[in-house]
């Protein structure tokens, strides 16, 4: 008895090929969906959409319709683009028996600005209702600035267009500040809105002020004698301070210069429920030096100690106690480098700036409204 052979390959080639027929089948579906904004619900011509970690992707029309075609069966994550508003990450399974169109709505990529609040005018208001003119330096050109030179605040107030940090003198590199022209001593220069450094940028206060604690810098080109006196005919600096975060902040900077000159400057702050703290310290040290051979110093020999903490007391939420002192001792020497290094000179020429500085801080402030406080500053 014979048996055909051919009826057996078939009933073999329908058995693998259906299998396969069906999956290709099942496979062959296809996706769509419109990409809009989500507050104008405008198309978004040129958005785009992909399957994470496959190669099926497309780009939105005019309409902004996408249509991917042949999508296998399985579970994928679907990421949406477009630039300027956020990215949108979901999960989608296939076969997907449905035929209607996904509506997928993006949201813009916006970032809040924190609102900078100037302190310069004797009250607490958002710089753009300030009708006069104040700059303000904070964020990273803070930051990069004092980088750039974190013994002292010259360079930061150099940098800024319309003053000019004029050094008045030679062997002990004092410098004072000169706006709109007018002489240093015609500067205000204040610390949280109080002359703690003697009343004028014309000492040698400009030079024994680390950055690493300051939250902002608020400069008023033109003459503020109305608020300030006398001394801030040219304008004034004033040096904001940083305030305890609920985080809690710890900075530590180190810096060595070429001419062995080194920075070390710390910094604390936390808040905790009704009392918080800040605790700045720095030591800053100069080596006299003198780079063009002259026999005199450009740049003198100095140690400096600078102390600041502060304690802030909230009893209750419209209320505000501050505490603080501020202490600052300094021995700076320039002059004939031989006299300095201890070599017997015939007749010297030196000039010796011996600091001890302590100031204290009170500070109360009590909101009667919406606009309206009360405070009292010593």
């Amino acid at each position: 008895m014979k048996i055909s052979a051919y009826p057996l390959i078939f009933v073999l080639l329908w058995l693998i090929l259906f299998p396969l027929g069906e999956a290709f089948s099942q496979s062959n579906f296809s996706y769509q969906a419109q990409i809009i904004d989500k507050e104008s619900e405008l198309p978004l011509v040129g958005a785009t959409l992909q399957l994470i970690n496959t190669p099926f992707a497309a780009v939105a029309d005019e309409e902004g319709m996408i249509r991917l075609e042949a999508v296998p069966n399985g579970s994928y994550t679907i990421e949406v683009r477009f630039l300027g508003y956020r990215t949108a990450r979901f999960e989608r399974s296939f076969p997907n028996e449905s035929d209607e169109v996904e509506l997928i709505a993006l949201h813009h990529d916006e970032e809040e600005l924190e609102a900078i609040v100037v302190r310069s005018m004797r009250s607490s208001r958002v710089i753009e209702d300030i009708p006069s003119r104040v700059e303000v330096i904070a964020g990273e050109e803070l930051a990069e600035k004092g980088n750039m030179k974190p013994g002292d605040i010259r360079m930061l107030l150099n940098e800024s267009t319309g003053i000019q940090t004029q050094q008045t003198s030679a062997t002990s590199y004092n410098s004072s500040i000169r706006i709109q022209g007018l002489d240093g001593k015609y500067t205000q220069l204040l610390r949280d809105g109080l002359p703690l450094y003697s009343g004028y940028s014309g000492g040698l206060s400009l030079m024994q002020i680390p950055p690493l604690d300051l939250a902002q810098v608020e400069v008023i080109k033109g003459s503020a004698s109305t608020l300030y006196g006398g001394g801030a005919i040219a304008g004034l600096v004033n040096l904001i301070s940083k305030r305890p975060s609920e985080d809690g902040d710890l900075d530590l900077m180190v810096n060595g210069t070429s001419a062995l000159g080194l920075d070390v400057s710390a910094f604390y702050s936390e808040q905790f429920e009704k009392v918080g703290t800040t605790i700045f310290a720095s030591f800053n040290k100069g080596t006299a030096y003198d780079p063009s051979s002259v026999g005199l110093t450009a740049i003198p020999e100095f140690d400096r100690i600078t102390v600041n903490p502060k304690i802030f007391w909230n009893p209750k939420a419209d209320t505000e106690l501050i505490l603080g002192f501020n202490w600052t001792t300094e021995d700076r020497l320039g002059g004939n480098l031989d006299y300095i290094k201890g070599e017997s000179v015939s007749d010297p020429y030196f000039e010796r700036n011996e600091t001890d500085r302590f100031s204290t801080q009170i500070s109360y402030r009590k909101k009667l409204g919406r606009r309206s406080c009360f405070g009292v500053q010593e």
